[in-house]
């Protein structure tokens, strides 16, 4: 008995020492493509997110995160995720309309133009998307909307008989309607690529925020940037839903609550973000301010063209969006 002791007791002492000399279980490597460049405020948002998830799951999961289209283009990440390709990455939300309208809820021309409303509106909208990434295996861990949507040109615009002929980049379904309803002519052009589509000519104008035109320098190209206010479109981080099944529930919540902080952190700096950039614009040598009464006039006039379109392509998941987000103003 005694030796049998020893015996057992020197065996656990052996297995001790083996498992210390072990080295740790190789961290879960998930890569993160985001389109946007490395110093705008969704990738910085999508960093801090990473380095979060490797400290709330003590290294047991490790984020690399590939800014400006470097490991998948804009328009390619989505299909990424969704095939395995990698497990985890950022896609404006509204890119994906041509699959289903419901994914342009935040692409309404006037129906949501604050950050207020832009979050209301959302909240209306987030059991339609989440059940329609889960169809596509997909799940949503965050969402931040852009600041409010102005027009760029590359010269002074009083009217939408100004826009005519102008070669405008479009990045979803609702700029590419509203390029056609103004007589411009749509480009599809992803983020990575507007400094080179300005500086060469192949656009001329646009529709996006003061973030996406601060950090691609576009006073380089262009000349003005009015105010519209015309919609909030929303990027939106999501997971391979099979990855996040064969995720342990520690790690899960771990990533939950990282992802809720990059939500409130991310939309923090949107709006942080908004007259910052504004100011840049104009300190670059645009003109930026205020859209014309007229033009503000023409252009909500378009915008309701554009709603009715959009609740008769969304059906009844777009009216509910809607009457579920008029409810709750």
């Amino acid at each position: 008995m005694k030796m049998t002791t020893k015996l057992m007791a020197g065996v656990a002492t052996a297995a001790v020492a083996l498992t210390a000399a072990l080295p740790a279980m190789a961290a879960d490597k998930w890569d993160m493509p985001m389109a946007y460049s490395a110093s705008n405020f969704h990738s910085e948002n999508g960093v801090t997110f990473a380095e979060c998830v490797g400290a709330g799951t003590n290294g047991e999961i490790e984020i690399t995160v590939h800014p400006g289209g470097s490991l998948f283009a804009g328009g390619d990440i989505k299909r990424a995720i969704q095939t395995g390709q990698v497990q985890i990455g950022e896609r404006l939300m509204s890119g994906h309309a041509n699959e289903n309208a419901v994914f342009g809820f935040d692409s309404i021309p006037f129906l949501a133009p604050s950050f207020d409303d832009s979050a209301k509106l959302f909240a209306a909208a987030k059991p339609s998307m989440e059940k329609l990434l889960d169809e596509q295996n997909l799940v949503m861990l965050y969402a931040v909307p852009w600041p409010p949507q102005g027009l760029y040109f590359n010269k002074e615009v009083n009217s939408v008989a100004d826009m005519a002929g102008l070669k405008f980049r479009s990045y979803n379904n609702a700029t590419a309607r509203l390029a056609e309803l103004t007589n411009m002519l749509p480009v599809t052009i992803e983020a990575a690529e507007i400094s080179q589509a300005f500086a060469t000519g192949v656009a001329e104008s646009m529709i996006s925020s003061g973030a996406t035109g601060y950090d691609r320098k576009v006073w380089e190209s262009l000349s003005h940037f009015y105010e519209v206010d015309a919609w909030l479109p929303y990027n939106y981080v999501m997971v391979n839903k099979e990855v996040w099944g064969g995720t342990s529930d520690a790690n899960k919540a771990a990533i939950t609550a990282c992802a809720d902080e990059a939500q409130t952190r991310g939309i923090a700096a949107s709006k942080a973000y908004t007259q910052f950039t504004m100011d840049g614009l104009a300190e670059g040598g645009m003109t930026v301010g205020p859209a014309g009464d007229a033009l503000m006039s023409e252009l909500r006039a378009i915008g309701e063209t554009m709603t009715t379109e959009w609740l008769n392509d969304a059906g009844d998941d777009g009216k509910a969006i809607v009457d579920a987000f008029n409810a709750s103003k």
